[in-house]
């Protein structure tokens, strides 16, 4: 499978306009490519941190660094584990809410990280007379369709992510064998991301263009 990754951006005008969309585009470009983990990664990052502070902890306070008494005492302190033992049902429902808050935690992250993908829905007309809103299913379909019209590609699919008003595009796109590559893009690019930005109305459509060739199925032999 090639992967080109191109941001569709329209004309400007001035160095300063330039400098003042970098980081806007290479947001959305990114965006195009894949979908963000940041996250994820965040998160984990943290518990790994935690965990190796922990560790650290550990480690100073078995060497003696922070005094042979207190290495030699157990993890948790004596004034604790009696308190505990005293009062074992504000224990028990420490534990049973901790328990509880973890578990909800948990599924909000699972149902947060398994959810489809946002596709935005496009606003066409947003004047005051009227609001015409065209939905990413039909947005992606006639990208799609304009992509197999071009010559070479045999099938094809669309994915518009992003939001609203900063959307990105995702075009899968699969080849007949001896396609010439290059005339592939240069349609790609000159034709169809062209209709597609202008059809949307806006001035950049950052897309990230995935092509495999397209195998036809084997035939069993009798």
């Amino acid at each position: 499978m090639t992967t080109l990754a191109g941001s569709d951006i329209g004309a400007k005008t001035g160095d300063a306009g330039r400098r003042e969309d970098v980081a806007s585009r290479k947001g959305r470009s990114v965006r195009a490519i894949a979908r963000s983990a940041r996250a994820e990664r965040v998160l984990t990052s943290l518990t790994g941190v935690l965990a190796v502070l922990a560790g650290a902890a550990a480690i100073v306070v078995g060497l003696g660094w922070l005094g042979e008494f207190r290495a030699q005492r157990s993890v948790l302190d004596p004034v604790v584990m009696d308190w505990v033992a005293e009062n074992p049902q504000w224990t028990k429902a420490a534990g049973i809410a901790l328990g509880v808050l973890l578990l909800v935690v948990g599924l909000m992250w699972t149902v947060r990280s398994l959810r489809p993908e946002h596709q935005p829905d496009m606003l066409l007309d947003t004047t005051v007379d009227g609001r015409l809103k065209v939905t990413a299913g039909a947005v992606t379909e006639a990208i799609r369709a304009d992509a197999e019209a071009v010559n070479g590609v045999s099938r094809a699919k669309a994915r518009l992510v992003g939001t609203t008003e900063e959307p990105a595009l995702r075009l899968y796109l699969w080849l007949a064998a001896g396609t010439d590559i290059r005339r592939v893009w240069q349609d790609l690019d000159g034709d169809v991301l062209s209709r597609a930005r202008t059809a949307l109305g806006v001035p950049a459509l950052p897309t990230a263009v995935r092509m495999e060739l397209d195998t036809t199925k084997s035939t069993r032999v009798r």
